[in-house]
């Protein structure tokens, strides 16, 4: 950061830091995050099925298990593998307050698929199952 020294008509000398650059560092800072927080997106990268009824979800649910059309499955934020998958839900309703789980499947997933993972979801103690949806804007004849 630069000074600017200025001398006064008394022979006062007086030393002003020079803040153009510091608003500039700023100015691109913020310009940065203002592009890339859209950007980041929360949650795994799952194409939901349309519904024409819904509710609101919580803003942060606590277990969220998303599951991509190629069948790979997300615990939150952890990966997950058929083998593994009870183990991770235990651990993850081991600090949540309710045993909800969220499911986020694609909606192009085989039924097959989903029926194998609901009997799991039953072994590992899950209370409430909730299917989250894109809302349907129009209804369809």
């Amino acid at each position: 950061m630069g000074v600017s020294v200025r001398t006064g008509k008394e022979g006062d000398v007086s030393a002003e830091p020079n803040v153009v650059p510091l608003c500039d560092v700023l100015l691109v800072l913020l310009i940065i995050f203002m592009v890339v927080t859209p950007l980041v997106q929360k949650g795994v990268d799952v194409r939901l099925p349309d519904a024409l009824n819904t509710i609101n979800q919580p803003e942060n649910p606590e277990v969220v298990l998303s599951i991509k059309k190629d069948g790979t499955m997300y615990v939150n934020q952890d990966q997950a593998t058929m083998d593994n998958l009870q183990t991770l839900l235990e651990d993850a309703f081991m600090s949540a307050t309710d045993k909800k789980l969220y499911l986020r499947a694609d909606k192009e997933l085989e039924y097959g698929k989903i029926v194998d993972i609901i009997e799991i979801l039953k072994d590992s103690g899950v209370d409430i199952v909730g299917i989250i949806t894109e809302k349907k804007t129009t209804k369809s004849d």
